[in-house]
């Protein structure tokens, strides 16, 4: 046994020599040098995830709060003006080509229209999307140009919807759905098995495939909301008192004077027409009333 636990222990100094390399020799101080090697590693991986400012409590670390995420608002502005009936298109038209002249990618019109239903009135509409400095910068000057056409802002409304929770979740499918696209398409490259697994493994591709078009659909027209945020500007017509608009009521009721005058008296005669059978029979009782059986009543009283 002795002679056996020796042959051991010599191979053992051998084989550390050998590890050791030519010329090494296994002693503690090389063994503590091996033990303390990763600890510099491990608190340079550490340090490199925390920030650079080492201020745990602004990323959330030591504090113990969660980043805040970021959030997603639509907002819609309307503006209501009222302007000379003459400055009406030249004020829409305007608009219309300073949003053109922005570019699509800053300002596109959606939608306007003008209805003029005489010399002296007229209404427009104008509906359109644009990045919010650009409506920022429209609506700062819209009450000086409305002045300027001697006429006023009778309304101005400004209204946010928070869609967070929409482009979140969104955004969440979208890159589930994408995941499991690489997983089919990689189990199709390297699986190829029978031919019934194969037909069910592409149909579950293309289901997928559009799912995700449909997502980014979504994210997109969601994300458009939040880039460029909706404005709808109504024109309508300031009346001067002394323009012949003013004066159009009395001039309709005199025009319409006869007519009205033809409808009170149909409506007179309709009326008498209707009344006079009711008439006729209210008389008939009243004579035999005072004719037939008050004087009998008179009679039996005295």
């Amino acid at each position: 046994m002795t002679t056996r636990t020796t042959l051991l222990a010599a191979l053992s100094v051998l084989m550390l020599a050998a590890c050791g390399g030519p010329g090494s020799s296994y002693d503690a101080a090389n063994e503590s040098r091996s033990m303390a090697a990763p600890a510099p590693m491990a608190e340079a991986k550490l340090q490199a995830l925390m920030p650079m400012d080492g201020n745990l409590d602004e990323a959330g670390g030591a504090g113990g709060e969660a980043p805040a995420a970021q959030q997603y608002i639509a907002y819609s502005h309307s503006l209501g003006m009222r302007l000379p009936v003459a400055a009406i298109e030249p004020t829409l038209q305007g608009h219309v080509d300073a949003c053109n002249k922005a570019g699509p990618s800053v300002c596109m019109v959606t939608n306007s229209w003008m209805n003029s239903y005489s010399e002296d009135e007229a209404s427009a509409s104008l509906y359109l999307r644009a990045t919010p400095a650009w409506i920022e910068q429209f609506l700062s000057g819209a009450e000086a140009e409305a002045k300027a056409a001697k006429g006023e802002i009778t309304n101005r409304q400004t209204t946010a919807e928070d869609l967070t929770v929409s482009i979140i979740d969104s955004d969440a499918r979208l890159k589930a759905q994408q995941t499991l696209q690489a997983r089919l398409e990689q189990l199709l490259a390297d699986r190829p098995g029978k031919l019934g697994e194969l037909l069910e493994t592409e149909r579950e591709l293309a289901r997928v495939n559009g799912e995700i078009d449909s997502l980014k659909s979504t994210l997109a027209a969601l994300r458009l909301r939040v880039d460029m945020s909706q404005l709808s500007v109504s024109y309508e017509t300031k009346r001067n008192p002394v323009s012949q608009g003013a004066l159009q009521p009395l001039g309709d009721a005199f025009g319409s004077f006869f007519y009205n005058l033809a409808g009170a008296l149909a409506a007179v005669i309709t009326a008498f027409a209707i009344g006079l059978p009711w008439l006729i029979l209210l008389g008939g009782f009243l004579w035999i009333w005072l004719k037939l059986i008050w004087p009998r009543i008179r009679r039996k009283k005295s």
